[in-house]
């Protein structure tokens, strides 16, 4: 057999389970209605982030054209990171070129050999493949466990140690126990590190997070990383601090210093957006509002955030539904292991702050239909 001659049996096996994937491919003219984006405000189209975006092209060009460290670095991603900071709370900001090297490279720089890792299993990806790459002892404790936390880290034995979650899980949207986590942290020497990616915009005063809902924002020992690409409709990540955590991880984290910079286009369009935000403090409510109303005419369990899940359980029914939906116009993610633990394949509906009634009493007529259909 020759070298990669085995990836034709592991695609059957893949198929055989539900578990084939194909990219969605979107047409400038497409129609359909969709909701299983991360575009939780509607903005990715807004005519005012677009203009930010084409304002930064003009002035900056197409790339950041190298890495931060060397020419990647515009005035642009200067202003945004101190703008986006202040609006979260906090002292300092840096960009990444997105969310998930955001967390690799918070992670990184923060932790290696001879220091601790507690984990919740409900973290995202790029959380646990920060975790991996760091080196460092990882324990990983069950989804919001504080109790566990705390016998991670009275346990001992480590130099330095790092916490780590989701404040917002990204499949079902409920909320993790960020201020007792903040606390066992705390009381044990550790540091919090809280994803916002999928609270940004949509929790807290204003958007600001579930931190700053917890009073929180700008806490001692606690960072802070969020995505430009879903709420603010752009593309990259950042991570939040005090500015000495910022001077760090630009001598530090690798995904900042050997990846070229988030692009210009980006970087103005998540300007924009945040500044919609900051003069639209109602957009949060919005779309909690619309979630909220997804979740009760489809059948799933009231929403802390943009997200319903709609637990399917198997991934050829799961698929099999979210394929009729998108032939009806509706488009809704489907999750399926490794995404989700096995059993548990579902459709993830994301709301949006833009929707009106009818586009949710359409949505839920064909799920509700379609859902009918795969159960019986």
């Amino acid at each position: 057999m020759s070298g990669l001659g085995w990836l034709a049996a592991a695609a059957l096996d893949r198929d055989r389970a539900g578990l084939h994937r194909e990219p969605l491919i979107r047409s400038r003219d497409s129609d359909l209605l969709n909701l299983a984006s991360n575009d939780y405000l509607g903005l990715s189209t807004d005519p005012r982030v677009v203009a930010g975006a084409q304002s930064a092209l003009t002035d900056f060009g197409a790339g950041a054209t190298a890495s931060r460290l060397v020419v990647g670095t515009t005035t642009l991603h200067i202003d945004f990171e101190a703008e986006l900071a202040d609006f979260a709370g906090f002292d300092a900001g840096l960009c990444f070129s997105s969310g998930y090297l955001a967390n690799v490279g918070a992670i990184t720089g923060l932790v290696g050999r001879g220091d601790l890792i507690v984990s919740d299993a409900g973290a995202h990806a790029s959380l646990i493949d920060g975790c991996r790459l760091s080196r460092a002892q990882v324990v990983v404790v069950d989804r919001g466990d504080v109790a566990a936390v705390g016998a991670a880290l009275s346990a001992g034995g480590w130099h330095r140690a790092l916490v780590v979650t989701d404040s917002v899980y990204s499949i079902d949207g409920e909320i993790a126990p960020v201020p007792e986590l903040y606390r066992v942290a705390r009381a044990h020497g550790a540091a919090l590190l809280v994803d916002e990616a999928h609270a940004l915009g949509v929790r807290g005063p204003g958007g600001r997070g579930v931190i700053a809902e917890a009073g929180l924002s700008g806490a001692p020992d606690l960072v802070m990383t969020t995505v430009l690409s879903k709420s603010l409709g752009a593309q990259g990540g950042a991570v939040l601090g005090p500015a000495a955590l910022r001077a760090h991880l630009i001598d530090t984290a690798r995904p900042f210093i050997f990846d070229t910079g988030l692009n210009p286009a980006a970087v103005g369009a998540a300007r924009a957006a945040l500044r919609v935000l900051r003069e639209e403090p109602s957009l949060p409510q919005r779309v909690r509002a619309n979630a909220a109303a997804l979740a009760r005419a489809c059948g799933g369990g009231e929403p802390a955030a943009a997200v319903v899940s709609l637990i399917i359980g198997d991934p050829h029914r799961a698929a099999a539904l979210a394929a009729g939906c998108r032939a009806d116009g509706v488009l809704v993610g489907c999750f399926r292991p490794p995404s989700v633990p096995v059993g548990t394949s579902r459709l993830r509906i994301t709301a949006r702050a833009d929707l009106d009634g009818a586009a949710i009493g359409r949505v839920a007529s064909v799920v509700n239909r379609h859902r009918a259909a795969v159960s019986a």
